[in-house]
């Protein structure tokens, strides 16, 4: 695997010191960060492709429903 130099700002080079300590070092913070993004952005597709199928089926949800999932949710 090649180096890669990340440039942080002053602001990322303080998460990042105070999160290194947490994930084994700066480089695993990264990891930990990349992957934890990319499992984040996979989620949002995935609910993105059901509310659009849903929608298809169904037709788009009503404020009601929506109020109802948020608050099931404890949003």
């Amino acid at each position: 695997m090649a180096r890669r130099t990340v440039r942080l700002d002053d602001e990322g080079r303080k998460i990042l010191e105070r999160l290194a300590p947490k994930f084994g070092g700066k480089t695993a913070t990264i990891h930990e960060a990349l992957e934890r993004l990319a499992a984040d952005h996979d989620r949002k597709v995935a609910f993105d492709a059901f509310m659009k199928a849903w929608e298809e089926e169904d037709g788009p949800l009503s404020d009601q429903e929506i109020s109802a999932m948020a608050k099931r949710c404890g949003l």
